[in-house]
């Protein structure tokens, strides 16, 4: 990307040493003809005043959110919401604290906290706060919400020490910005498929059969595709969970809709089948079954979303991501449904595991590629950040 016109940034600035280097940050996103707003938290106005950076930036400065007059002019969601990329620099390890808290006791925070866009922040502190664990467990926090870090660098700092926690340069904030927008505008001609949560099969019209699955995983994949720039659409089984109001969201309940939806819904570029389908059906479920001692239920398979897309030749996206749910054997299982699908990769993750798998926040997988016939696995964390991880891989694929 040359340059970065017709793209809205928010600037947040917030109080330390650095914040200097936001006004030449400020300056060369302005060269590069962004459009920017800026938000002053209370201790920015300490190290460079509203002024200077309105001048800059050619836009307009919002310092408090507890201000009659700013609420009436503003409404923070919608400035939440206007932007295409947040940059909060420099972060200082108060901010990071705060915004690994959730807390938001002034516009910047609140503004961050109702944002559904990539937020990018730059640390800059001490070497000891850079390094202190309770610094390190909010970095890790943040990063599972889908945080991005630009730097900490090492050098001189203004106290005089050396080390770890020096606000990146200028031009490497513009460059890694320049980068990700650059991205983001080419995904969205990428057409993005993702299933998720459990199916309902009825045994009669009240009851059915489902299994455990929660749907988390693939909710996080579709909001990381998103936020990339994929044009996405979610097909989810029944789950008690939120997405991005500009995600196509489509709920089915039975393998039948989810595959019907597929189909709707194809051509695409990407697919990724999270979601836990029934493998069965019953045959006949016309009345409610009465109590009885026993009773006999006739199954039949549903058809297979993930083999279909896979082998079919018309319609089959670029790339067919499947997953492996197992409680055993998992090398042996991914390996052998990699193959028997026809996918180009197999997420395969262990769901006989307390902390792991269905109905967690945190997981563990295993990629299994077809072409190159490697594995790659993925450590223990949040889903949240997986689906991250997963996502980077899918863009190094497709770009």
């Amino acid at each position: 990307m040359k340059n970065l016109t017709s793209k809205k940034i928010l600037f947040i600035i917030c109080g330390g040493i650095s914040a200097y280097k936001s006004l030449e940050i400020i300056r060369l996103l302005k060269k590069n003809n962004a459009e920017i707003k800026t938000i002053l938290t209370k201790s920015a106005k300490e190290f460079v005043t509203p002024l200077s950076v309105a001048s800059l930036s050619q836009g307009k400065v919002y310092e408090d959110l507890f201000s009659v007059e700013n609420e009436a002019e503003m409404d923070h969601i919608a400035l939440s919401r206007w932007a295409d990329v947040i940059i909060v620099a420099p972060a200082t390890a108060n901010t990071i604290s705060k915004l690994a808290q959730g807390n938001s006791d002034d516009l910047a925070s609140t503004v961050i906290l109702a944002s559904n866009k990539q937020i990018f922040l730059a640390p800059a502190m001490n070497i000891r706060m850079w390094e202190h664990k309770s610094t390190k467990e909010n970095l890790k926090n943040l990063r599972s919400y889908g945080y991005k870090l630009i730097g900490p660098i090492i050098g001189d700092m203004a106290c005089g020490e050396y080390g770890e926690g020096k606000m990146s340069e200028p031009l490497d904030i513009l460059n890694t910005i320049k980068t990700f927008l650059s991205e983001k505008l080419n995904n969205k001609k990428i057409k993005a498929l993702v299933t998720a949560g459990p199916t309902n099969e009825y045994i009669d019209p009240v009851r059915y059969i489902t299994n455990k699955s929660s749907g988390k995983q693939g909710y996080e994949i579709a909001k990381s595709l998103h936020k990339r720039g994929f044009d996405t659409t979610l097909i989810s089984g029944p789950t008690n969970l939120e997405i991005f109001e500009d995600i196509n969201l489509i709920k089915v309940e039975t393998a039948e809709e989810m595959f019907k939806a597929t189909q709707q819904n194809l051509p695409a570029d990407i697919a990724v089948f999270s979601a836990a389908v029934s493998d069965f059906k019953i045959i006949k479920k016309d009345r409610k079954i009465k109590k009885q001692n026993n009773i006999s239920i006739s199954l039949e398979k549903n058809i297979d979303i993930l083999n279909y897309v896979s082998n079919h030749n018309l319609m089959r996206p670029k790339l067919v991501i499947g997953f492996a749910a197992e409680t055993n054997d998992l090398d042996q299982n991914a390996i052998a449904k990699l193959s028997n699908k026809n996918c180009d990769w197999i997420l395969a993750n262990d769901v006989s595991k307390a902390n792991s798998g269905f109905n967690s926040d945190y997981n563990e997988i295993t990629i299994y590629y077809k072409d190159n016939k490697k594995r790659e696995k993925l450590s223990y964390k949040k889903k949240s950040e997986l689906s991250e991880e997963i996502v980077d891989r899918i863009v190094s694929q497709i770009n």
